[in-house]
Order: C-alpha cells, then structure tokens, then sequence
C-alpha cells in the first residue's frame, strides 16, 4: 500500500513549492484493477484536492491524463466514475477540484487564477512514481476547457488537449445561458463591464498561443453549451494553422449516454496516444511549444461517428 502521507518541500522556511504533493490517502474503489485516492497538493499559496485513479493491470510507469472538470463549486463536481472509465483505457488519470472545492483553501474562480490549479497539477503528476516521463495530456469538459486550454497557454509540460462539450467563448455562454448570469456576474463580472476577464476565459480569443494538438468532441444537441462553440473553435484553429480534428455526435447531450460515452472515450485516448507517441523520447521532457512546425496535420472529422 503506498504511503498515505507525502509531504515536499521546499522555497523559503520550508514552505512547499507549488506543484509538491502533501497527502495521497486511499480511498475504497468497487472497480477491479484499479486503485482509488485522494490527494492533496500545492497551487500557489493553496493547498487544493483532487482525485487520483491508477490502473493496476497495466505496466508502471505509465502515461497519465489531467481531467478537467466542468461546473463550479457542487455543480459538476467530479465523478469517480468518470476517471475509472479513464483509468480504463491505461492511463493514470488525475481530476483536481480547484480551489475553494471539497475541502480545498482558496476560491474557485472559474478560469482566473484557478487556472494554476491544472498548471502546477503537472509537476505534481509528472513525480508520482506511477507515471513516465513527458507531457501531460489535459481533457476539458464543459468549463473544464477553459482550465485545460488556458494550462496548455501557460504551461510547458501540458501535453495535447482534448476539449469535450467545451466552453470557447465565454461572451456566448453568457447569452446562451441565462441560468448561468447571476453566477457569471458575481464570480467574473458583467460582459460589458470586464470584458478582459470574459477575453481571458475564452479561448477563441488567443489560439494562436497555443502550440499543442487540440480534439474537439461534442454533440450536436448539447443545450448547455451549443455546438457552435466547438465550430468556432474548430474555425479559429484551422484559421490559426494548428493541429486539430474534431468530432461532433449526432444528437447527442451534453453528457453523453453510455455506449456513445464509452465510443467517445475510445478516439480520444487512440488519439491522445497518437499524439504521445509522435513526440521523440529524447525531446520528452522539452515543452511541446518547442516541437517542429511540420509536426502539424490539420484533420477535421464531422458528422456522426459509428
């Protein structure tokens, strides 16, 4: 059983450095084959949780994924479920809460500084004895792609990003979302009023800052965040000459049923490992930013996926 309790630190007096793992606590897993925690670990100043999965019939070291979640605060809270069907697919799969969430110090801002949550969720990935070296693949759900979009702008070790139902234009999940504006105006502000902050959290605004392979998954009947966001993205990465493809499901929610699910679960990881198996061993531990321009392919697949 590994150790409950890790603690690293360094900086100033002893302080932890953002990114070092505090605490890895065992947690009862009904799935076979698959080990179940609860960690906490550094973000700034925060001490932030998060689950972790760990697939045991696969070899370790062995590659792992950030998770992304949607929602704020209990609104799209993480599901085990969800990183056990993840883990599944042989990855070791990490899902922070951010900040302010189940027990964690700070305030969940929706795509402000919360943003470090992801990044310095990498270094902390990157040392467990579980994984292998290199990047770090995000996968984005709902407002989940703003965190993971925003990590793969901002920190060198994100590896390709897979944005599913994801939120591209905060200006028009405002509009599309009238539920949503009483929480939007209190957490970011008004549209009109701070439009730098809707700017920030949107990230249609500043593709051209990303320099890691995109998917984009979603359903053409989603109602909580139109399809045409994942257009728009589609459009700005193709505008911008990156690497991406994209797959809309044929009427499908925003929470896909579970044979579409687990059909979805299946491109994305054949396509994470694609992506992780084209970057050279030895420039592993260099930022993808770093990687050469003809590395691109710039595949666009739509319509219904059988």
């Amino acid at each position: 059983m590994p150790d409950e309790q890790q603690t690293a630190a360094g900086g100033c007096g002893g302080v932890p450095e953002a990114g070092a793992l505090l605490e890895k606590v065992p947690l009862r897993c009904q799935a076979k084959g698959i080990l179940l925690y609860l960690v906490t670990y550094t973000s700034e100043s925060f001490k932030v949780k998060g689950y972790l999965a760990v697939p045991q019939d696969v070899p370790l070291p062995a590659p792992a994924v950030i998770y992304c979640r949607g929602g704020i605060r209990k609104v799209g809270m993480v599901r085990k479920r969800r990183l056990l069907a993840m883990a599944r697919r042989g990855f070791v799969v990490f899902a922070p809460f951010y900040r302010g969430n189940e027990g964690g110090e700070g305030r969940d801002e929706f795509g402000g500084d919360d943003r470090y949550d992801v990044c310095h969720a990498i270094p902390m990935v990157q040392s467990l004895p579980e994984v292998q070296p290199g990047p770090v693949p995000l996968i984005g759900f709902s407002r989940g792609a703003i965190m993971a979009m925003l990590a793969a702008r901002e920190c060198e070790q994100a590896g390709p990003v897979v944005i599913w139902g994801g939120v591209s234009d905060l200006f028009d999940t405002y509009e599309e979302r009238v539920d949503m504006r009483r929480m939007l105006k209190r957490v970011v502000g008004h549209p009109r009023k701070q439009p730098e902050a809707y700017e920030r959290r949107s990230p249609v605004y500043w593709i051209d800052a990303i320099r890691v392979p995109v998917m984009i998954v979603h359903g053409t009947g989603d109602t909580q965040v139109s399809v045409e966001q994942a257009r728009k993205l589609g459009q700005a990465l193709e505008a911008a000459g990156k690497d991406y493809t994209m797959e809309l499901y044929d009427q499908l929610p925003h929470r896909f049923p579970k044979e579409a699910d687990e059909r979805a679960l299946d491109a994305i990881f054949a396509w994470i490992r694609d992506k992780l198996d084209r970057v050279p061993a030895e420039l592993s531990a260099v930022p993808l930013a770093k990687l050469p321009e003809n590395s691109q392919d710039h595949s666009v697949i739509l319509g219904k996926r059988r």
